[in-house]
């Protein structure tokens, strides 16, 4: 009888679904793995230690420039191998295929919160974001665009330091625009530096360290030359964190460590404080 046996029902075939290995993502600081979309929603940051990786330039535009508002600025200018230093031509050229036309710094200008403002952000894919003859001129001409329109300065920076290959050229990239910015602050300008991981050498020497407000990404190192340089030098142990932007903060280097999801909110506050608009609503 039916009732004591069980029917058995053709089943009908089902399509296996697999996620591709592409799907996943894993920080390099706990180990964490989860979906890529996560990560890249949390602007690469890991939703489980706060570890914030690098991001491209472009990145920090879109995030700190009202959607469609960016307009790039010297996109014309490309480095040179001046000293004919070995190998050196080459690796511009790859640099260039490899992660576009803007060098190490995407410079251009934009609105946040309806503000004007002039924008430049470094790119560390391109040579380690190092610092040669046409990212202080792009810096520069960043900066006196500024000083002609009275409009607020924002730097992002990402940076290994001063370009060797270029000797002593990438070395007056520092005076060139440490002068320009100093226009700026004689003419109340507001110029806010935001530092990022990391920051070192000839970058955080000049401008990177000049703003008016300093800000710094969670656990960034910033400094002019590495620990072990610093170590062999003064021959003593260093303190513990030595070098982060937490340490910085603490030794009054930097104003304040702000995570990436409030560097627009904070970015815009600062600078409509330091222009005296409204800290909300459109600029008329």
């Amino acid at each position: 009888m039916a009732w004591f046996k069980k029917e058995r029902k053709t089943r009908t075939s089902r399509e296996r679904l697999e996620i591709p290995p592409d799907a996943w993502d894993k920080c390099d600081e706990c180990g964490l793995v989860d979906i890529r979309e996560k990560f890249e929603r949390a602007l690469q940051v890991c939703p489980q230690c706060g570890h914030h990786r690098r991001i491209s330039a472009r990145r920090y535009i879109e995030i700190l420039t009202d959607p469609g508002s960016f307009v790039e600025l010297y996109m014309k200018l490309r480095s040179v191998d001046a000293l004919g230093f070995e190998g050196y031509a080459q690796r511009i050229e790859s640099a260039y295929r490899t992660v576009g036309p803007h060098d190490a710094v995407l410079t251009g200008h934009g609105t946040l919160t309806g503000v004007p403002l002039n924008i430049g952000a470094m790119e560390f894919a391109f040579m380690g974001g190092s610092m040669g003859s046409v990212v202080g001129e792009k810096i520069a001409r960043l900066a006196n665009r500024s000083l002609e329109r009275r409009a607020p300065l924002v730097i992002v920076s990402a940076s290994g330091g001063a370009r060797m290959q270029e000797g002593v050229l990438s070395l007056m990239q520092m005076a060139k625009t440490s002068a320009i910015l100093a226009r700026l602050k004689m003419e109340g300008i507001p110029f806010v530096s935001i530092v990022t991981n990391p920051t070192t050498g000839g970058v955080s020497a000049s401008y990177a360290l000049q703003g008016d407000a300093i800000l710094a990404e969670p656990g960034a190192v910033v400094g002019f030359a590495g620990p072990r340089v610093i170590k062999q030098t003064i021959g003593q142990d260093l303190p513990e964190g030595f070098q982060t932007a937490e340490f910085l903060l603490e030794h009054g280097m930097v104003d304040s460590v702000v995570p990436r999801s409030a560097l627009a909110d904070t970015t815009a506050s600062l600078i409509r404080h330091m222009m005296r608009l409204p800290a909300t609503g459109t600029v008329d």
